[in-house]
């Protein structure tokens, strides 16, 4: 379907959010999946063409549009989305994926978010905020420094509207950055959390960082089926 830029603005250093109008067109999604975007016309390609899927960073109770936030790399396909302007036209298809917001409100849940990796859990805050819905989270967000961690004033008012929502930053290489600022692995997380096996958990980020905390998690003996992890890609 045809949709057209709304809004677009920088929300960390080198992090790009970008919202499309649906031209009135509703579309219906799960918080936490994914939507296809094709550049029309776009001013750089390579093999890869004009065409990706990106976490829906809004919520489903946001309606008429769909949102993406990305960092912007040096890819043809980011740096022409970089360079679109508020009217541009593109084509997007209705979400899909399986990472998922638990419809269970009555677990404990972990949302562990490296780097972009906090796009699909602010889609599942601001629809948990906006349905007032009774779920226990405690979001783990790991940045470099506060200038690239996208969405932070953000999630700092969200956990003071969401009542069961606790945010743990950690800043792993900030000078006077006085707080966490460990890597997230299963001493930091037992440090804040207490009884690992407690929770259930939702891992987003780059390979590398989900990979190494899955593994962490299970080497603390948190179950399989308590796992579930989506890896980011910078293309």
């Amino acid at each position: 379907m045809r949709a057209t830029v709304v809004e677009k603005r920088e929300v960390a250093k080198g992090t790009l959010f970008v919202a499309f109008d649906l031209q009135g067109a509703e579309v219906e999604f799960l918080p936490g999946q994914y939507f296809w975007v094709e550049l029309l016309d776009p001013p750089y390609n390579d093999e890869k063409g004009p065409r990706r899927h990106i976490s829906v960073c809004s919520s489903p109770t946001e309606h008429g549009v769909l949102c993406l936030c990305t960092r912007v790399r040096d890819s043809a396909f980011k740096r022409s989305l970089a360079e679109l302007e508020v009217g541009d036209a593109v084509e997007v298809e209705e979400p899909k994926g399986t990472f998922l917001l638990p419809e269970d409100t009555g677990a404990k849940y972990v949302f562990v978010a490296g780097g972009i990796g906090i796009t699909v859990f602010r889609s599942m805050l601001r629809y948990i905020r906006d349905e007032e819905l009774p779920y226990e989270v405690t979001l783990v967000y790991s940045n470099r420094d506060r200038e690239s961690a996208a969405f932070l004033d953000e999630l700092e008012v969200l956990e003071r509207e969401v009542p069961g929502l606790n945010l743990v930053l950690t800043m792993t290489d900030e000078d006077g950055w006085e707080s966490e600022s460990r890597r997230i692995d299963a001493a930091m997380l037992h440090d804040h959390l207490g009884e690992l096996g407690a929770y259930r958990y939702l891992v987003a980020g780059p390979p590398a960082m989900t990979d190494a905390v899955v593994a962490a998690l299970h080497g603390a003996e948190v179950s399989e089926d308590s796992v579930l992890a989506d890896k980011f890609s910078g293309y």
